[in-house]
């Protein structure tokens, strides 16, 4: 980090902070680059012709949120899209970067003549789904070919080799042992089911990739370009002053502002990292700590409404529901995670004793919203569209006119024709790696679908489990968080959505409330290594080691992560997710809200080692049992059930008059100095 200290001169910027140096900025593009793939820097005319492709991408999709495009063929369209892009934007090695070569274009070429191939054969070529003819094998079988190639260009190899295996495991099936075991499948069934059917490859992944994940994108770079992302740092900044814990504070209230727009952890990690570390240190927050903060803060973008993540729109596809319920589901949790996030910067501005920094704004508060303040209209647009009725497709297409339409207010904002046309390219290259991956994971789904895998591997879990919900739930956690640490967070919720939700359907559990859990926990592969990817590109910015700032962002997420065994294991937890429990009222939802919420506030005093001092080790365990008898009563009751031996009942009050006992005591005694 360099020493030297400069003013923005951008018309609504009004921090005075320390410049990331460009060393540290080109250590974090490595990182992400090592995660998600090397991208091209093309100049001249390769340039220009990735741009047109994407542009031209970009308005397809535009035009088929608008107007009516058969589903077979938007699919089909929208992957060869992606395929050619991925091909010419992603060398095949890191040396080869920055040129298009023949072996990038080649592949791109062959790719659409694959699809066009499928869709010159019209209504024939899916009929012969079951039986297709030996040239439909070799088509299929070089489309897969390239498909894994791009996706491991774009998303690395572990996700291609996931889907090699799931192949292996559908034409080996007579060969495995028991419970595994199916008929088996050979070569040209295979290829069938994947390439010329809609439940394999151009399945349910792929039609949320074409119709909303793609115009997310676009949206979040219609936002970007016309200056949102700035205008919510900077609000934030303003909003906070120049208290000891403002610096805590905007991370958390810009991270919650950006995280919408953006739905990308990562990129929220990054983009308020270089504003907000410099302010961090300054406040007195140790390496490892601001950077898990800012880890923590970026996993909230896949978490908040109204994109949350890529993996919010399959849930919608999965359940068959609106996605603007799926945004609903989310409200609670969402407000419950940046709360426990913000009572953990609270009580950290206490432990670290933290230092005013001195924020200049070049603005007022008052004068940057009357100026800027269009963005909020923008950011809200989308949901807004949605209540009044229409599809989640038409209404981000509404939002991106009108985010157009108010960059107009102002001539710094305006999106003349060269911004225009950066966040038409942008919007289609940053679908790139959610398309692939979505794609790739067709496979997985295909295959799930065609031998029964997922039904198989629910039997296999529950009888793990003795049929307990609570040892399915822990499994099923154990399971996707797994998996999770292996692959990005939409194909870790594909993957996991068909072969772990059965499970905890078959004991009751609802299908939303299922699919809610995997959700979240698919979400923890962002801050858990080997793709650490957030708190590792926080880590390269502050300067702090990688894995004790992943740990550090575990402990800020930590407790929030308990929720959703709240949406499984409690009769009341569906509330949490704005729904009435069977049998139950609107009193429900305002109940387990707040049970839940004082037991997040144990918690985290409890991971902070800090209540309203610091803690001593009795208190600090009557904390996390507090915590735990709140948020997470289902354990503590089949412990105590375990040992008695017979059925136990109780309220929340237990769990709540210990921890008002702690924060009693606290008050009125003083501790002796322990270890934090």
């Amino acid at each position: 980090m360099a020493d030297d200290k400069a003013h923005a001169t951008d018309g609504n910027k009004i921090v005075e902070a320390e410049i990331i140096s460009d060393a540290t900025m080109q250590k974090v593009e490595e990182l992400i680059e090592a995660e998600e793939g090397a991208a091209n820097r093309l100049m001249g005319w390769a340039g220009t012709i990735s741009t047109g492709i994407a542009v031209t991408m970009s308005l397809f999709h535009l035009y088929a949120a608008y107007a009516i495009v058969p589903t077979q063929e938007l699919r089909y369209i929208h992957v060869a899209f992606t395929l050619v892009l991925a091909f010419m934007l992603f060398p095949v090695a890191r040396r080869f970067r920055d040129r298009a070569r023949w072996w990038d274009i080649l592949p791109g070429i062959v790719a659409i003549a694959t699809i066009v191939y499928a869709l010159w054969g019209g209504e024939d070529f899916t009929d012969r789904a079951t039986l297709p003819d030996h040239v439909d094998v070799v088509v299929g079988i070089v489309f897969i070919l390239l498909l894994l190639e791009a996706t491991r260009r774009t998303t690395g190899w572990i996700m291609p080799v996931v889907s090699i295996f799931f192949i292996a495991y559908a034409m080996l099936g007579p060969h495995l042992p028991a419970p595994w075991t199916h008929r088996g499948y050979d070569l040209p069934r295979l290829v069938g089911h994947l390439f010329i059917t809609l439940e394999g490859i151009f399945g349910v992944a792929v039609d949320v990739s074409a119709t909303l994940i793609i115009l997310f994108t676009i949206y979040g770079a219609f936002l970007a370009q016309s200056g949102a992302g700035k205008f919510f740092i900077d609000f934030s900044l303003a909003l906070m002053g120049n208290k000891p814990n403002a610096a805590g504070r905007t991370v958390v209230l810009s991270s919650f502002l950006l995280g919408g727009p953006s739905g990308s952890g990562v990129a929220t990690t990054v983009m308020i990292g270089t504003v907000a570390a410099p302010m961090l240190k300054k406040a007195g927050f140790e390496k490892n700590a601001a950077g898990g903060l800012l880890a923590a803060g970026g996993l909230g973008a896949i978490l908040s409404p109204p994109v949350l993540g890529a993996a919010a729109f399959l849930i919608a596809e999965f359940l068959k529901i609106s996605y603007l319920d799926v945004i609903w589901m989310a409200t609670i949790p969402t407000i419950l995670y940046y709360l426990s996030l913000l009572i953990m910067v609270e009580i950290d501005a206490k432990r670290f004793g933290a230092k005013n920094v001195n924020i200049t704004p070049e603005l007022g508060l008052g004068t940057m919203t009357k100026r800027y303040g269009f963005h909020f209209i923008s950011l809200l647009a989308v949901v807004v569209f949605m209540v009044i009725g229409f599809s989640p497709a038409l209404s981000v297409f509404y939002a991106i006119l009108v985010t157009l339409a108010l960059s107009f207010l102002r001539k710094d904002t305006a999106l003349m024709p060269k911004k225009l046309v950066k966040a038409l390219s942008e919007g289609s290259i940053g679908a790139l790696n959610a398309a692939t991956t979505c794609a790739c994971a067709g496979i997985v789904v295909g295959v799930v679908t065609l031998t029964g895998l997922g039904l198989k591997f629910s039997s296999i879990v529950i009888a793990y489990a003795g049929g307990s919900l609570l040892l399915t739930a822990l499994y099923t956690a154990l399971i996707v968080w797994i998996i999770g640490l292996a692959v990005p967070v939409t194909a870790s919720y594909i993957i996991c959505a068909v072969i772990a939700a059965p499970a905890l359907i078959k004991l009751g559990v609802p299908d939303y409330a299922a699919h809610m859990f995997i959700f979240y926990y698919a979400v923890l592969s962002e801050v858990s290594p080997p793709t650490a990817l957030s708190p590792f590109a926080a880590a390269a910015i502050t300067g702090g080691d990688p894995y004790k700032t992943t740990l550090q962002s575990w402990k800020y997420t930590l407790p929030a992560f308990l929720v959703p065994f709240v949406f499984v294991c409690d009769p009341q937890g569906v509330g949490l997710l704005l729904s009435i429990p069977k049998g139950g009222s609107w009193v429900d939802i305002v109940e387990i809200t707040f049970k839940t919420t004082c037991g997040l506030l144990a918690l985290a005093a409890c991971a902070q080692n800090w209540g309203l001092r610091q803690n001593t080790p009795i208190e600090r365990g009557l904390l996390l049992l507090s915590g735990l008898l709140l948020v997470f009563p289902s354990l503590i009751e089949a412990i105590i059930e375990a040992i008695i031996g017979r059925d136990i009942s109780y309220t929340f009050l237990p769990g709540l008059i210990i921890g008002l006992g702690v924060l009693f005591w606290q008050a009125r005694t003083r501790a002796q100095p322990v270890a934090a």
